[in-house]
């Protein structure tokens, strides 16, 4: 179902991609002098489409970098919780080796005629 999904939208969004970049080939002049404009310092001409590319990979990556620093918080909390939770696995892990072994020889043995 998810992959049925998944065609569903990733297909037409492949389509509409290929459209963009086959229609907007020329090149167009990015700038890194905001202070003269008619002869910058720093440009390069690149495709429009790469342009419009390339800010889309920087934003989804610029997000994906913001949710990861914000969920430092739950990532905290399940590391501490799975310590804590470990203290006791490793008791009972304790407790299952004795029965298994049996009782420990320093223990005294029930006496079944003491009535």
């Amino acid at each position: 179902m998810k992959r049925v999904i998944a065609i569903i939208i990733l297909v037409p969004l492949a389509v509409l991609l290929v459209a963009l970049a086959v229609a907007n080939r020329h090149g167009v002049v990015l700038s890194l002098d905001p202070f003269n404009g008619d002869a910058p310092a720093a440009a390069i001409t690149l495709p429009l489409y790469f342009v419009v590319f390339a800010a889309m990979a920087f934003g989804v990556l610029l997000g994906g970098v913001g949710t990861w620093l914000g969920q430092g918080h739950w990532r905290r909390q399940a590391r501490r919780l799975k310590r804590e939770a470990s203290g006791p696995r490793r008791e009972k892990d304790g407790y299952r080796t004795v029965a298994v072994t049996g009782p420990t020889a320093g223990l005294p043995a029930l006496r079944r005629d003491a009535a």
